[in-house]
């Protein structure tokens, strides 16, 4: 398999993920025993979001990132967007073939656009960065650093962009049981496959008129059939004697009724029509009417601005509350660093064209918040893994309602997500390499743009619904998520060997 033999690839693409599993187990079995209660995994997801994440995305952005590179978060923003945008399409698409409970119209959405962009990625990327034909702990910092632009869209598109919404849509109003929604999805297919037959209907028709043969017209207008000349009347238009003499011959096959000449209404004549004063007239009532506006009428749209300047400062307000996540911020802060390099260099040492004292100790003035953050970060791998397998283990399916659950939905999603979109991520990121918006030489941005590519469904979305539901219910999502991550560790490690291919093969 070219440069690199099939086997050492494989071995590459299978310890990530064997080391994933295991932390996911260790999660899922410390909880089946009750050694991680529910208020205790509540606790340990906010060190993760708030200590740990942050800690991780500065310590390994600042000294990835500069200048010069600092160009390839265009495209990593962009195949970010394309696949959320091609995850919620397939997920739409299944939603209108087959059943999805109600309490669960909405989130199927979330569940198709919205991906695992943390855990499972830096978990894969790290691991897979420390070893040949990488190149270690640089690789592994730029891949991180990569994977943070991911979950920067993520963390944008669910709070600030509103897209918790879609979950919290799932709970307004009253439940419908699942026969209900059979019997209006069957209606509904029903009335799309009518609305089908109706328009090929139409297209045969216009087909047929177009396809014909024509009679002579010309010849014989003002003559019927035994050579004696019509009445003045079956020839005063042209419209009327196409109409009288021209049928087409399948006509009565279709269905289609037609009307003899004498039903036909007249046809208008089409002499020029001379404008007449009153259009004029409107038209100087309608510029006076414009000119003139009461006071009344005017002060009421000036308070209508006012109210939509208000409505835009307060949506704008809340959308940068809502992105002031410690994630998001830390993000942020650690680009805005990065690229300028007297900031850079008081954090890491051997920045170009900077010449910052150095702390007693020979490292740069801040560089024990560079070695805090980096010890801090450590843990969020780990941590988040745990976790995952907590709530996996939280999540549960009576038996006795396998026959019950939308089994082809279910299965659509997993195939969707796991199967579908990394082909298509496949073809995205080699015709973004063949237009040169991604160097083809950098093979750590290809190998994370593909790998995201073939996530599965968040797990958050797990608290999400938890806390929309009102009653700390998930069932709908665990029937939808169970299956991806049990499939999961199959089809990465054939993608993730089918990816060291596709670059190094």
């Amino acid at each position: 398999m070219g440069s690199i033999a099939f086997g050492n690839l494989l071995w590459i693409s299978v310890q990530p993920l064997i080391r994933m599993f295991l932390c996911v187990a260790c999660g899922f079995g410390i909880t089946k025993v009750g050694l991680l209660p529910a208020m205790a995994s509540l606790g340990m997801g906010q060190v993760i979001m708030n200590i740990t994440i942050p800690s991780l995305m500065f310590s390994t952005i600042i000294p990835s990132f500069h200048s010069s590179n600092i160009a390839e978060l265009g495209p990593l923003v962009i195949i970010a967007v394309i696949y959320m945008l091609i995850g919620i399409t397939l997920s739409w698409i299944i939603k209108q073939l087959f059943w999805v409970p109600h309490r669960f119209r909405h989130g199927i959405l979330m569940a198709g656009g919205w991906a695992n962009v943390s855990d499972i990625p830096i978990s894969v990327t790290m691991s897979v960065m420390a070893s040949a034909p990488f190149k270690g702990t640089d690789d592994a910092n730029l891949a991180v650093g990569y994977i943070a632009v991911f979950m920067l869209v993520w963390s944008v598109t669910i709070f600030p962009l509103g897209g918790y919404r879609l979950i919290m849509m799932d709970f307004d109003g009253p439940d419908l049981d699942n026969d209900r929604v059979k019997e209006k999805l069957r209606a509904k297919h029903s009335k799309i496959l009518s609305r089908l037959t109706v328009g090929f209907v139409c297209l045969r028709r216009i087909f047929l008129f177009n396809h014909s043969p024509v009679r002579e017209l010309h010849t014989e207008v003002g003559q019927n059939s035994t050579g004696e000349k019509e009445p003045p009347h079956a020839t005063s238009t042209h419209e009327d004697s196409v109409t009288a003499c021209y049928k087409p011959p399948e006509q009565e096959e279709i269905g289609v009724s037609t009307l003899t000449n004498e039903e036909l209404p007249a046809s208008p004549s089409f002499t020029s029509i001379q404008p007449g004063p009153v259009l004029t007239d409107e038209a100087q009532k309608v510029s006076t009417t414009t000119t003139n506006l009461p006071d009344s009428l005017a002060g009421h749209v000036a308070v209508t601005q006012v109210h939509w300047f208000k409505k835009i400062i307060g949506l704008t307000w809340r959308f940068l509350r809502s992105a002031m996540t410690p994630p998001s911020l830390s993000i942020i802060f650690s680009f805005t660093i990065a690229i300028i390099p007297p900031l850079k260099a008081l954090f890491v040492a051997g920045v170009p064209g900077t010449h910052i004292p150095s702390a007693p100790d020979g490292q740069p003035p801040l560089a024990f918040i560079m070695k805090t953050s980096t010890f801090l970060g450590s843990a969020s791998v780990p941590m988040g893994l745990i976790l995952l397998g907590s709530a996996l283990a939280r999540l549960s399916i009576p038996r006795n309602q396998w026959s019950s659950l939308p089994l082809c939905a279910i299965g659509s999603v997993a195939i969707g997500r796991l199967v579908v979109m990394p082909v298509l991520g496949i073809l995205i990121c080699q015709q973004f390499t063949r237009f040169g918006l991604i160097d083809p030489s950098n093979n750590v941005l290809r190998f994370v743009c593909l790998l995201v590519s073939g996530l599965p469904s968040a797990s958050m979305l797990v608290f999400f619904t938890q806390v929309y539901s009102g009653t700390g219910n998930a069932e709908h999502l665990a029937a939808f998520l169970i299956p991806q991550y049990i499939i999961v560790f199959i089809s990465m490690t054939a993608f993730i060997t089918l990816t060291l291919d596709i670059l190094f093969g």
